[in-house]
């Protein structure tokens, strides 16, 4: 499944028009009434915004079996693991976005929203492992048009307090497909299937719906690699 032909975006997020609107229009009112050395601060802060609320084009991959970031920032977790919400074996990769990171959250892989868990929780460090369970967060379970199951979780961080998903079960998601935002610092987890294998390592820097993390399976594969 790819991206419908004329798919595009704003190249600013949506989620920070507000946002922006309110830091120029307070920068430039510094300046006009008390000058550039007051306002500088503020055009500082606008300078954050801008790039914080930044949303780029990029290139999805299109090769059968991808497994792609959902996010961009660093590789933090990386191995098996228990996945806790289909009660599985299963690869985990956590990806940690801090507050210069692009952080719109994209698809990793195409197919069917089936499940979707919302969790209230705390505002632990996004990097620590307990956030993966004690943290605000918001899950999907995706499969895949080869019935692989794929679950990505978008987490609260320290900072970040508001979750946005735009997407609920019966949505058909491309690869790459641009459904949620986490505002200030936080981290998205996939749980991939049984024999996936991961094409990063930890420390790396990752893309969001550019860079693959991992291959999924062949249907005559299993077992964990």
């Amino acid at each position: 499944m790819t991206a419908p032909v004329g798919t595009s975006q704003p190249l600013l997020a949506r989620e920070g028009w507000v946002h922006i609107l309110i830091a120029t229009v307070l920068a430039v009112a510094t300046t006009l009434l008390w000058g550039a050395l007051w306002s500088a601060p503020l055009w500082l802060i606008w300078v954050f915004v801008l790039q914080f609320f930044r949303d780029p084009v990029r290139q999805i991959p299109d090769a059968v079996g991808l497994v792609c970031s959902p996010a961009d920032g660093k590789i933090i977790a990386l191995g098996l693991s228990e996945d806790p919400y289909l009660r599985r074996p299963a690869l985990r990769m956590s990806v940690f976005m801090n507050v210069f990171s692009v952080h719109s959250n994209r698809a990793p892989t195409a197919g069917t929203v089936k499940q979707r868990w919302y969790h209230e929780g705390n505002f632990f460090n996004a990097a620590l492992d307990k956030a993966a369970l004690e943290n605000e967060r918001n899950a999907l379970h995706l499969v895949t048009e080869d019935g692989h199951d794929v679950i990505f979780v978008q987490i609260a961080g320290l900072i970040a307090r508001r979750i946005l998903c735009y997407v609920e079960p019966g949505a058909c998601l491309y690869r790459g497909q641009r459904y949620g935002f986490i505002r200030f610092g936080s981290r998205v987890d996939l749980y991939l299937p049984p024999g996936s294998k991961p094409q990063v390592r930890l420390g790396q820097k990752v893309t969001a719906g550019e860079s693959v993390l991992a291959l999924l399976p062949d249907q005559t594969e299993s077992g964990l690699v």
